[in-house]
């Protein structure tokens, strides 16, 4: 086992128990995510591992739901007395689900426990051919299978631990995303837009993942149509012509939606904005446009390699023909219906978002520069209109919040705030661009300088815990909960849209730092 062991990365630990190997994991300077279903396991593991790099969450297999919600993957995933109580008709599910939280050259570690069952738990023959064969279905490769004695020296029990790796990308999604972009006919943008939009999603909000079914995510359609229309909104105001027929327009642009919008900006087009009246109409009848564009178009047209089945589903809901004020949080967007990618182009797209993007945008710019309008302009040209519009990276809103509340403390020192002070991005916003007010902390100059873009260790995380909450009590629950609240919400992962527990973003905001660790591989502080 222990050569299996990684040296870096984060391990989960499903059925965890009181935490004993999720501690010796944190021990040995690994990340770890320690899954309880159990109530009272649960609260002593946390009390065990309270001061060990180890976060909790209470889940049970099949589902992994809350996991599944982290939009994570991982290098090590330990089954330790644990598959034994999964039934025999839930397993295959059950495996599925681990082997798709596997990073690629990832290890699943299962224990077997073989003999009689003394356990009040209801428990259920197990074999490695069993493993074997799901590895084999799943496409993982079995590295080792191994007896072991019984730790509680039991004659009548034996143990053996199966070891299994996920090869390369072992899902297949490279080659499909590929496709799409480099060899996929193109006579406009359309599936170049799409991709992107659903890169952009992925990597920024994994909170704004609905649910996972058993094959595919589903998000919310109005916020695919939402970063749709944003990214396409410089392109257009710069009349750079998107498909090869210059007598046919854009199904989305139309007089009484796109047309109305000529004053809004892309960073208009943001989560947590407000709009009333004319505005809220336009923009709204331009989402159901958008909408229904990507439903008859691209998703239409973006197959799998050699057959005529959609990539992409779309699932369009009724909506009302006019509003009077639209305010974008998950509620709205999801109104507009839902959008289905399937599970392993989607966790490709979390994991390499910034790497794909690259190629996304070469080949857009590479498409229209062939269009007859586009013609007089260079590359470089092109290329600077596609580039997505960030929010400004501010931090007065923040500030004036800190001269408003008294006794404002530095988060990571816990002194009084006084004259000169910093707002710290926790999350660093050079590294994931995120302005939201969660991610606002203030704190003393000097930690700050030295914090610079690195993200906080788990021990700094802990001891700021009481501090972050507070801040965020005093200066946004009071103030402007609403927005704090929405963007959390979409994108911090496993909250719900309408929970308002400070606690639960906290906890959210450590699961989301472990994530954006891993993507960029920004050391820790």
């Amino acid at each position: 086992m222990a050569d299996y062991l990684p040296s870096t990365g984060v391990v989960l630990d499903v059925g965890a128990g009181v935490g004993r190997d999720a501690k010796y994991f944190a021990e040995q300077g690994l990340e770890v995510i320690a899954v309880e279903p159990a109530d009272e396991l649960l609260k002593l593991g946390k009390e065990y591992t309270q001061e060990d790099a180890v976060q909790w969450v209470q889940d049970t297999l099949p589902e992994l739901n809350n996991v599944y919600g982290l939009q994570m993957r991982f290098d090590l995933i330990l089954l330790s007395a644990v598959w034994m109580h999964i039934p025999a008709s839930s397993r295959e599910r059950a495996f599925r689900k681990l082997a798709n939280l596997l990073k690629p050259n990832g290890y699943l570690v299962i224990s077997l426990r073989h003999g009689p069952n003394a356990d009040e738990r209801e428990m259920f023959d197990v074999s490695t051919d069993e493993l074997n064969k799901l590895s084999q279905q799943f496409g993982l490769s079995v590295r080792l299978a191994q007896p072991d004695d019984d730790k509680l020296d039991r004659p009548e029990v034996h143990w053996e631990t199966v070891v299994m790796q996920l090869p390369d990308d072992g899902s297949g999604a490279f080659p499909i995303v590929r496709n799409i972009l480099i060899n996929d006919a193109k006579t406009s943008t359309y599936k170049l837009a799409l991709i992107r939009t659903l890169l952009r999603i992925a990597d920024g909000h994994p909170g704004a993942v609905l649910r996972r079914e058993d094959k595919c995510v589903v998000l919310p359609l109005g916020l695919v149509a939402l970063y749709w229309a944003r990214q396409y909104k410089l392109v257009l105001d710069a009349g750079f012509q998107q498909n090869s027929n210059t007598n046919n327009g854009l199904g989305f642009v139309t007089d009484d939606g796109w047309n109305q919008l000529g004053e809004f900006s892309p960073l208009d087009l943001s989560i947590g904005n407000l709009f009333a009246g004319s505005d809220a109409r336009a923009l709204h009848r331009t989402l159901k446009h958008v909408a229904r564009t990507i439903k008859n178009m691209p998703a239409r047209y973006i197959t799998f390699p050699g057959s005529e089945n959609q990539v992409f589903e779309v699932e369009i809901k009724r909506t009302k023909s006019n509003v009077e004020s639209l305010y974008l949080d998950l509620e709205t967007l999801r109104s507009y219906g839902e959008f289905r990618v399937p599970i392993n182009i989607w966790d490709l797209m979390t994991q390499y978002a910034c790497w794909i993007e690259p190629v996304v945008l070469n080949e857009w710019a590479q498409v229209m520069s062939g269009f007859a309008n586009n013609l007089a302009f260079e590359k470089h040209q092109l290329m600077a209109r596609l580039e997505w519009q960030e929010a400004q990276r501010t931090t007065e809103f923040a500030r004036e919040m800190v001269r408003q509340v008294k006794g404002v403390r530095c988060v990571w020192s816990n002194r009084v705030l006084k004259d000169q002070y910093h707002i710290d991005h926790c999350l660093p916003f050079a590294r994931w661009p995120n302005n939201d007010l969660w991610n606002l902390l203030p704190t003393t100059t000097k930690i700050n300088l030295a914090k610079s873009d690195k993200i906080p260790s788990n021990e700094r995380f802990r001891e700021a815990r009481e501090n972050i909450v507070g801040w965020w009590q005093d200066a946004w629950q009071k103030k402007c909960s609403k927005k704090f609240f929405t963007e959390a919400s979409l994108s911090l992962p496993g909250l719900e849209s309408t929970g308002e527990n400070l606690d639960d973003i906290y906890e959210a905001m450590v699961l989301q730092s472990i994530r954006v660790v891993e993507m960029q591989r920004i050391a820790r502080w």
